[in-house]
């Protein structure tokens, strides 16, 4: 196994932990937008329903926002404490 390989190894998981981010920035940023999109619309058609409606807008948020919380967290084990290269030495050794 030489330098070089591990260094793919690195470079490669940096890119896909990259990509993994950025659609789980995305995908909470449409959340948010949708949750509160459907919020308003249905205080606009029916306004008598304004606080049972925002207190579910809240719950459902915090429980959507822990997603991309849930993706750092694997993302920083993908970065720091790398599988792959374990896997790749193991490959290696049984070749």
């Amino acid at each position: 196994m030489t330098p070089d390989m591990i260094a793919q190894v690195y470079a490669s998981t940096a890119v896909g932990v990259g990509i993994i981010l950025a659609a789980a920035g995305l995908g909470s940023a449409i959340g948010w937008g949708l949750i509160c999109a459907k919020t308003l619309e249905g205080i606009a058609r029916q306004p008598e329903m304004r606080p049972a409606l925002m207190t579910n807008m809240f719950i459902f948020a915090g429980l959507m926002e822990s997603f991309p919380f849930i993706i750092l967290a694997f993302a920083m084990w993908f970065l720091f404490a790398n599988p792959f290269v374990g896997a790749l030495s193991s490959a290696i050794g049984a070749a």
